[in-house]
């Protein structure tokens, strides 16, 4: 059953009193419903981003775990709270149907989404749970997520809702909402990574929350914290790449998103073939190049012409005329180089994490 993906499904009243709320502008593109509020260039300090182009599911109920645990690539059974952790959704043929970072709380498990497959996936979800005690809501439009980069920004963040500053691999709850550990942006010109967390508050309390962050963050625009996703190597699923890849070919074994110790999951068969088979030919690589950014799913050629070898995985401006993207390649092309985004060419850039060797 593929996940529908016309635009929008969202609530726009929700996304609209969100950016009325801070001062911006809607602006929706395949990426999902993006508020403008500050500059898209990545600024040298703390900086800000609201980030309504993410929802969030909830699965509360005793047998929340032992359910999610059945359904995605890493292990939620032995979740600890106050633990971050990616995880996918695969369809029975171990395609990628979603991608998430998720926690859990005093009640509940919560894991962040592409907004505009946030109704779609709580509802395929919601068919599986038959008798087990869980139950799976779609919370994006109770809640506002905000990235965050810098220490200055997460104490905000922290004091204005009484939590503590997790580490990269955390999470903090309270009844305010929640502050999540997320990879840090690499090092650029000065040598120094840079820390990211993702902030998820009650909707009605978003506003004095984002207006206490920006008294020591700048804000940014959502589009250039993607441009920090980018960076950081972390490959989002929207709708035009949903059910395109197998978890490795994005790399998500290489960043702790599959685990191939526990039991099944849709697609678990596949997912584990291709990691002990060694027959995997395809990986997710990073590169930058010149003018707009691709479209998600947007094929990736070889610059010398012929069948496409790749796909767009995600994309966004760096502030100066240019984009940072990852994409999905068969490996051998990218080796053999050089390779297109339509009729852009691209330059490669190092993945700033060790991609795991496929047995």
């Amino acid at each position: 059953m593929p996940i529908p993906a016309p635009l929008p499904v969202w609530s726009a009243d929700a996304v609209d009193r969100l950016a009325l709320e801070l001062g911006g502008t809607v602006v929706s593109d395949a990426w999902g419903p993006s508020i403008a509020v500050g500059a898209d260039r990545l600024p040298a300090g703390a900086f800000a981003a609201p980030l309504s182009d993410l929802g969030l599911l909830s699965v509360t109920g005793e047998q929340a775990a032992a359910f999610l645990h059945g359904q995605l690539t890493n292990d939620v059974e032995h979740l600890a709270p106050g633990t971050a952790r990616w995880a996918g959704y695969c369809t029975a043929k171990g395609r990628l149907l979603s991608t998430f970072r998720y926690w859990r709380d005093a009640s509940s498990i919560l894991l962040t989404v592409s907004r505009p497959l946030a109704q779609p996936l709580a509802k395929r979800l919601s068919m599986y749970v038959m008798r087990t005690k869980a139950k799976v809501a779609d919370a994006s439009d109770a809640h506002v997520l905000i990235g965050l980069c810098g220490e200055p920004a997460a104490t905000a963040a922290a004091q204005a809702l009484a939590l503590v500053v997790p580490s990269a691999d955390g999470a903090a709850s309270g009844e305010g909402g929640h502050l999540v550990g997320l990879p840090p942006m690499p090092a650029d010109g000065d040598g120094l990574e840079r820390p990211r967390w993702l902030l998820a508050v009650p909707a009605a309390q978003a506003g004095s929350v984002w207006r206490a962050i920006v008294t020591v963050a700048a804000p940014v625009s959502g589009a250039a914290w993607r441009r920090t996703e980018v960076l950081a190597g972390i490959p989002r699923i929207v709708p035009g790449t949903s059910e395109l890849f197998v978890p490795q070919m994005l790399n998500f074994e290489s960043v702790d998103g599959v685990n191939f110790r526990k039991g099944c999951y849709p697609g678990q068969e596949i997912v584990a073939r291709s990691q002990y088979l060694g027959k995997l030919k395809r990986r997710m690589f990073a590169a930058h190049g010149d003018g707009l950014p691709p479209e998600p799913g947007s094929d990736v050629v070889p610059a010398g012409g012929g069948e496409p070898c790749g796909q767009v995985v995600l994309a966004a401006p760096d502030g100066a005329g240019g984009f940072e993207l990852l994409f999905e390649s068969q490996v051998a092309a990218v080796e053999a180089g050089p390779v297109l985004a339509g009729d852009r060419l691209l330059a490669p850039r190092a993945l700033p994490y060790p991609l795991r060797a496929i047995d």
